[in-house]
């Protein structure tokens, strides 16, 4: 299964490397996909990239139903929603994040030959 999610980006770097927000989990990016995005824009992101810019409202509408998840996904992801005291929310955030950028190395993209 593949998973984009919702991220802002809060920092452009240099090259084309973002920083972005995933529910309040910080991650780097590259934006090669994507070269029209801009800062405070909204981009899902897959494997480290981001794929498409979006707009709010479609961002919004899609952390709503990702905010959903604990109860859709006890146990799938290898936790208890309430272990963390939060409602599993932490630990889902974290989760999802990684799953964003699962495949991006810390010096950029992975590349094929």
């Amino acid at each position: 299964m593949c998973l984009a999610i919702p991220a802002i980006i809060t920092e452009l770097k240099e090259d084309r490397l973002a920083t972005v927000d995933i529910l309040g989990v910080t991650r780097e990016i590259s934006v090669d996909l994507t070269p029209q995005a801009q800062l405070g824009d909204y981009v899902l992101v897959h494997a480290g990239f981001s794929i498409e810019v979006v707009s709010a409202e479609f961002a919004q509408e899609t952390l709503d139903l990702i905010n959903e998840f604990p109860e859709l996904v006890e146990g799938d992801l290898g936790h208890d929603p309430g272990a963390d005291g939060g409602g599993g929310r932490g630990t889902l955030q974290a989760e999802l994040a990684s799953l964003a950028d699962e495949d991006f190395v810390s010096t950029g993209p992975r590349t094929t030959p």
